[in-house]
């Protein structure tokens, strides 16, 4: 897996677009106490769900896959010109 520039600040900004829009979506479980490992767990099975990222295999659902998932959505939804991207 290639090493992403702003890799821990782009999965912040995936992780806040992601949980406002689980919760637009009706899904009521991510909250202040919900740890990030599982606010990321919820989103990427979310947005597999909505076939907005492809799937990972069952042996290759890491942590670190997830996150990469994740990191690689959101570089794809934001505009060229975004600081996070330069």
């Amino acid at each position: 897996m290639k090493k992403i520039k702003n890799e821990s600040q782009l999965l912040q900004h995936a992780i806040t677009l992601g949980a406002n829009y689980a919760l637009k979506r009706g899904y009521a479980g991510i909250d202040g106490t919900t740890s990030s490992k599982d606010k990321q767990e919820v989103i990427y099975r979310l947005l597999v769900q909505d076939k907005l990222v492809t799937p990972l295999s069952k042996n290759d659902e890491t942590t670190a896959n997830i996150r990469h998932k994740l990191v690689v959505w959101i570089m794809k939804h934001l505009p060229p010109e975004h600081s996070l991207l330069q």
